[in-house]
């Protein structure tokens, strides 16, 4: 799941209720403020409102640069880069260096990320605890298991409405989120027998699906809005 926040308002009334039930069925998350370019917008009270209000471990992966009507572009605290882009539309940016003045915020950040990291196993701890810097590859599967997990809320930000922000989301979404193969089986009942059954993600097992949406079309008819525990 990907969790959309405010940059002004962070956590709302509405997303607690949608995070309740992320909770209760132990749902992968990463969050994206949003809304940066925003008059009031302020990226670090946004995930605290996370950290506070949800009772989560956000761990920031992105970090603003600037905000408001000077939000420029994200720095990418793995690669250590900065993405800034170029126009309005956020259509096309370049990858830079880090601006000076954000370089001490960026070790802070930055090295947490790392402690995080670590956590994910004895590997990786015993790495960090020696001294020696971890690689983009192990930070990378280090925050992914967490993630998976559900230990970790990775933070990311940007301005949806003027695409900024999102090209680095979905490699984000790529990197840390669960594939079908990296999550338990699917649980359910036989709506026949009653007995509860489960499917993995595996071509060869029974169909199955959850039917989430039930509508009527004057032109159509009575429409089922199928999930499918697997793709056909």
């Amino acid at each position: 799941m990907v969790a959309v926040f405010c940059g002004v308002a962070g956590v709302q009334p509405q997303s607690e209720t949608v995070w309740r039930q992320a909770v209760k069925y132990n749902v992968p998350r990463i969050a994206f403020i949003n809304k940066m370019d925003r008059v009031g917008a302020d990226f670090f009270r946004a995930v605290q409102t996370i950290k506070e209000r949800l009772l989560a471990r956000p761990v920031c992966v992105q970090l603003p640069i600037g905000a408001e009507d000077q939000f420029k572009g994200v720095i990418d605290l793995i690669k250590q880069k900065a993405i800034v882009y170029n126009d309005e539309t956020g259509v096309t940016f370049e990858i830079q260096e880090i601006p000076d003045e954000y370089k001490d915020q960026v070790k802070k950040y930055r090295d947490a990320l790392i402690e995080a990291a670590a956590e994910a196993n004895d590997e990786l701890m015993g790495k960090y605890l020696e001294g020696h810097e971890l690689s983009e590859e192990e930070i990378t599967k280090g925050i992914r298991k967490l993630t998976i997990e559900t230990k970790i809320i990775p933070i990311t930000c940007g301005t949806a409405f003027k695409n900024k922000g999102i090209q680095p989301l979905l490699d984000v979404v790529v990197n840390f989120l669960p594939s079908p193969l990296d999550v338990p089986a699917v649980k359910g009942f036989n709506p026949k027998t009653g007995d509860e059954v489960e499917r993995k993600a595996d071509d060869n097992e029974p169909f199955s699906a959850l039917a989430f949406k039930i509508m009527t079309d004057p032109y159509v008819g009575k429409l089922t809005f199928l999930e499918f525990t697997q793709e056909y």
